[in-house]
């Protein structure tokens, strides 16, 4: 039930047809293409490395004081939750134990031999 608001006297003479935009029939205003007609596709997307490699993941871990899932995923270039998966499975193994950290955030401490 909405339609164009009434414009007051005083605000008519401050909009005239010469300062109207022309607006195409695709909606859009002249001299402005679309993505689609200019041919982008957007950013390109980088390549996201998912393989955590365990010799590499492990030196990190015991050159390190304390690590979090955060680090080791920055240090080694891939995703936090591969880093989480190393994490939890070294976890089992006994290379590393939990020092702190709550709700999934934890930190980790390399066993010391």
């Amino acid at each position: 039930m909405a339609g164009t608001k009434k414009v007051s006297p005083s605000n008519q003479k401050k909009v005239s047809p010469s300062n109207q935009k022309k607006v195409s029939p695709s909606g859009q205003k002249d001299g402005k293409k679309s993505k689609k007609e200019k041919g982008e596709s957007g950013p390109k997307k980088a390549e996201i490395t998912v393989l955590l490699n365990e010799q590499e993941a492990t030196k990190i871990i015991q050159r390190s004081k304390v690590i979090t899932t955060h680090d080791l995923a920055r240090q080694t270039g891939v995703k936090v939750s591969a880093a989480n998966v190393f994490l939890k499975e070294s976890l089992k193994k006994g290379i590393i134990k939990r020092v702190g950290g709550f709700s999934g955030h934890y930190i980790y401490q390399p066993v010391s031999s």
